[in-house]
């Protein structure tokens, strides 16, 4: 299952204690992924469809437990897919509730963002990256849900995608909030998890980089070293350089793989890093005056 599978599932299988959050949640669904109508004795008519078992399920659930009518459910199966989808039907003056829910409480907002998710929403496989999405038939609804997303600290944005509107989040920590504001809080884990390993991993890689490049740094400045020093020598002789630098470029050549420290303690007269490093770099001024 995927990991947006794994949240759905979840999800679908939370319930609101409180009835005026179930009427938040059922208007997402119905928002999302459905359509309200009204027959000529004005009763009000509820459609929703969904190709997800577990969020027909849910839908069908809230609606038995919040109202006390008649709801149908219909299947269609394509068998050259393998696949199935589930039409919800319900009529009644009490689900006026659902079409008119006030979702302004926190509790509601909560439900409201968790039915959009379970009825339109993906995530992507956060080993690879962070993607949270909820897809909105119309802007009016894309800004609202932004809106409502936005007033848990977050910065949910809208794209355009061929004739829809999709709200999404990006970067990890807000989709590990917006997972808690669902309550999605075992998924909530398992990204906690992921996000761990991962950062473990960058780290790791930072640091191997670094190292390898400091390596690769002090081997290209010992092999320039080692050139200069054979030049001088093939050129001037070390017997015209004073004593320091003479025995700094003869114990380069005995021990071309040393660093500057081990360098400093092999002379006769052992001397620092910094004193190695500056008498090597005066070699290398004399080098390149030679070669000039």
């Amino acid at each position: 299952m995927s990991f947006s599978g794994m949240i759905k599932e979840e999800l679908s299988e939370h319930y609101a204690k409180a009835r005026h959050c179930n009427l938040a949640e059922l208007s997402a669904f119905v928002r999302m992924s459905g359509e309200f109508a009204e027959d000529k004795k004005g009763r009000c008519i509820i459609r929703f469809h969904t190709e997800n078992f577990a969020v027909a399920r849910k839908c069908f659930t809230l609606l038995q437990k919040t109202f006390n009518i008649g709801t149908g459910i219909a299947i269609r199966r394509n068998m050259a897919k393998g696949s199935a989808s589930y039409d919800i039907y319900a009529k009644g003056k009490e689900l006026l509730a659902v079409r008119n829910a006030m979702v302004q409480a926190v509790c509601c907002k909560r439900a409201y963002i968790r039915g959009a998710f379970i009825t339109a929403g993906s995530m992507s496989d956060p080993s690879k990256s962070y993607h949270f999405e909820i897809v909105c038939n119309t802007w009016e609804e894309a800004d609202h849900l932004k809106t409502m997303i936005n007033s848990f600290d977050m910065e949910a944005k809208i794209v355009g995608r061929k004739k829809t509107y999709v709200v999404y989040l990006k970067e990890g920590s807000q989709i590990v909030d917006i997972l808690n504001v669902m309550e999605a809080h075992v998924a909530l884990l398992e990204l906690e998890n992921v996000r761990i390993m991962k950062e473990m991993r960058n780290s790791v890689n930072r640091k191997v980089n670094c190292e390898t490049a400091n390596i690769n740094k002090t081997v290209s400045a010992a092999v320039r070293q080692m050139e200069d020093i054979k030049y001088i020598r093939d050129t001037i002789g070390f017997d015209k350089l004073p004593e320091g630098l003479k025995d700094v470029a003869l114990t380069r050549l005995t021990y071309p793989e040393a660093t500057l420290k081990e360098l400093g303690g092999l002379l006769e007269n052992p001397i620092g890093k910094s004193g190695v490093n500056h008498r090597l770099r005066k070699l290398s001024d004399i080098a390149v005056k030679l070669r000039e």
